[in-house]
């Protein structure tokens, strides 16, 4: 593992007595650690919030009280702390002080701390500190833990000995390599220091993670998500923190690792519900419920819908063919054609939202008849034009220049009238991808429209257009390269105020719509100027596997670089060649089971519910992944899951048998989707994994 020699392994298993004095002292800050975590929370639970001068103070102290309640919680099979600094008595900020990292800060009776958190600034030296540059370290420890026990510690004296390139960390390793069965942990422990640059980059900085197989990206993108929430709570906990994932059962998957953290407060979503919850704000009755072919998904997620809908949307703002008469007391005012004409070109030269700029409107009309009223030698003040404004020739004048446009409406008529639609996209789309994008049938109303994910992503584009959509602090993008043109414009506007985390694999892009670029979908993002990190080094996939998916990588994504394993495991690899498919994954997913871990049991989505029914008549237990199982909280709480292709994405499992490759490349689309599709599968295996085809593998394997 990358990491300095260690100069001394102990657990309590040693028979020298100062290493197992050192443990058991060890033991007892743990001890004395957890009891000072369980005052600070008890004194919590002690506030009273009657205290409070109001209702609305009171409601605000309960909600600040239960946050940090929750977030004082102590999970025994967690331990507090997992790495200890002891720094130098030159350091600047901590001369000869000893710290012990954590999850969350905990102080002593009298405010001293007991733990610190990792995301402090003293913290760092905990991922970064070398022999070449120890940070003022004198010694780092790293505990190892069985079920919230300490059993054993790792040293590593950073300003003694010679440096080791080729030493690792087996405490390191062994909790990177600790099998599992559940959802997603956190990684505090392991944090690399490539991985810890991009946790604690600054705010204000929009980070792009190209990351491969194994690297940990997910992982990195939620650790900062947290950093962030530490860092500057005011500020986000007003603005928000919003993480995006590619489907519901990866949301399930990672689920967990924020409030891990003690952070409870970042919203998890997909990009589905992200906009269907715009489709139900423009009414209630819409959802989404239909799907598109993949060519017309793909046009419909194209950057140039954008403006397609933008033209549509303006082209309801029509130029005065009269003037405005508006009645008041004895006199009529007038505003002639030209003068309203020139009104409504200042209101569009301004930029603004075309709600906004409807609202606007009468307010401007009404100005220029009080300007009329002053020349006159009238004394109107504002309560004068605020009536004017108000009056009916006003409001139905500027409602016939500028009318209120339905998103939803707006997007229905683009798709069903080939004359609206060839208005819009003249010059943008050809007269062939227009006849592609029209339904077949013009639907009687909105709400009668089975909408797609991409019709929804276009009414949201349109509902933005007509009103601002309220923009977070920060936005953690996850399996970006999966996400269209369209809905990249569509992630990037819930954070035009603010950042945003971008973490995918280009060699993974599975959509036909997806993105072939970083700097393509930062573009549409509007996050150009983001910074582009590249993880190469895989700390989850053994080599042996690694090495295998990646003969995939010269077809799929050739100006990649290759990942690699730094694991010494090689992993286990085997590709078997099989009569009868279903029976064979019966017998091996018996085998399967029997191993320490999770498993994962890939397959071709049309053979998940054949592959289900041979498991339940063979009486094995599993559940299948994207179906919520009656018995537990989660799939990810069952020991194996059959998993359908499609949703393998950003999920880990200690052992993997993958059915049929073959299969897999022929369910999608097209060839290098297919092939895409397979090198994301491929990778899903901690330990090992096993491959059974009955069919020829795709040629670009090779022979295994």
């Amino acid at each position: 593992m990358p990491c300095p020699t260690p100069t001394s392994i102990h657990s309590d298993t040693d028979s020298d007595s100062a290493p197992t004095d050192d443990l058991a002292s060890e033991r007892a800050h743990l001890a004395g650690s957890r009891a000072a975590l369980s005052r600070m929370r008890a004194r919590t639970a002690s506030l009273d919030s009657s205290a409070a001068g109001d209702r609305i103070s009171q409601q605000f102290l309960e909600s600040a009280i239960y946050r940090r309640m929750k977030a004082l919680e102590d999970d025994p099979t967690v331990p507090l702390f997992f790495g200890r600094l002891d720094y130098d008595e030159a350091h600047v900020d901590a001369r000869g002080e000893r710290f012990y990292i954590g999850r969350r800060h905990v102080t002593d009776e009298v405010g001293d701390p007991m733990v610190v958190d990792w995301r402090a600034r003293i913290s760092r030296a905990f991922y970064r500190a070398s022999k070449p540059e120890p940070m003022g370290v004198v010694l780092r420890r790293r505990f190892g833990f069985q079920h919230g026990e300490l059993t054993a510690f790792e040293d590593e004296e950073l300003l003694a000995g010679e440096v080791d390139e080729a030493a690792y960390s087996g405490i390191l390793e062994a909790e990177i390599e600790r099998p599992r069965v559940g959802p997603m942990r956190d990684i505090v422990a392991t944090i690399q220091p490539e991985q810890d640059l991009i946790v604690r980059s600054e705010l204000d900085q929009s980070v792009c993670v190209q990351g491969a197989p194994g690297t940990g990206k997910t992982a990195v993108g939620l650790h900062r998500a947290a950093y962030l929430l530490y860092t500057h709570r005011d500020q986000l906990s007003r603005q928000g923190v919003l993480v995006v994932g590619p489907n519901a059962s990866f949301l399930r998957y990672i689920g967990d690792v924020l409030p891990a953290l003690g952070e409870i407060e970042a919203e998890q979503t997909t990009i589905e519900e992200l906009v269907g919850k715009t489709l139900a704000r423009v009414n209630a009755k819409y959802a989404i419920r239909g799907t598109d072919t993949a060519e017309v998904a793909t046009l419909k997620g194209d950057a140039r819908m954008a403006t397609v809908v933008d033209r549509a949307l303006w082209s309801h703002v029509s130029v005065p063919s009269e003037g405005l008469v508006v009645p008041r007391g004895a006199r009529r005012w007038r505003v002639a054609g030209y003068e309203a004409e020139e009104i409504v070109a200042a209101l569009r030269a301004r930029g603004v939202r075309y709600g906004a700029a409807r609202a606007m409107l009468p307010q401007r009309l009404a100005h220029t008849i009080l300007v009329k009223m002053e020349l006159a030698g009238d004394s109107p003040d504002d309560r004068v034009q605020d009536a004017v404004a108000r009056s009916r020739p006003v409001k139905q004048y500027a409602e016939q220049l500028w009318p209120a446009v339905d998103p939803a409406r707006l997007v229905m008529r683009l798709l069903g009238d080939p004359e609206f639609l060839a208005a819009a996209a003249d010059g943008v789309l050809t007269p062939e991808e227009q006849a592609l994008l029209l339904w077949p049938k013009q639907p009687k109303g909105p709400s009668s429209v089975r909408w797609s994910l991409a019709d929804a992503v276009l009414i949201d584009e349109a509902a933005d257009l007509v009103e601002r959509t309220a923009s977070v602090g920060h936005v953690v993008a996850d399996e970006a390269q999966d996400l269209s043109q369209m809905m990249l414009r569509a992630v990037g506007r819930r954070c035009t105020t603010g950042s945003t985390t971008v973490l995918g694999d280009l060699a993974q892009a599975t959509t036909p719509w997806g993105s072939r670029s970083w700097d393509d979908a930062l573009l549409h993002l509007g996050k150009a100027d983001a910074h582009i990190e590249q993880l190469t080094r895989g700390f989850r996939v053994p080599g042996e596997v690694i090495e295998y998916a990646a003969r995939l990588l010269a077809t799929i994504a050739p100006d990649l670089e290759p990942p690699t394993s730094v694991r010494r495991a090689r992993g286990d690899l085997l590709v078997t060649r099989v009569e009868d498919l279903v029976a064979a994954t019966v017998e091996a997913a018996r085998v399967e089971a029997t191993k320490i871990g999770s498993v994962g049991l890939i397959v071709p989505d049309v053979l998940t519910q054949p592959v289900a029914d041979a498991l339940g008549t063979a009486g094995i237990g599993f559940a299948v992944l994207g179906e919520e199982p009656g018995n537990v909280d989660s799939e990810f709480d069952i020991k194996l899951d059959v998993v359908p292709a499609s949703l393998a994405k950003g999920l880990e499992f200690d052992h993997v048998l993958l059915l049929e490759p073959a299969g897999i490349v022929a369910g999608e689309a097209d060839r290098v989707t297919g092939l895409r599709r397979l090198y994301v599968c491929l990778t899903r295996a901690v330990t090992s994994l096993v491959v059974l085809h009955t069919g020829d593998l795709p040629e670009e394997l090779g022979t295994p």
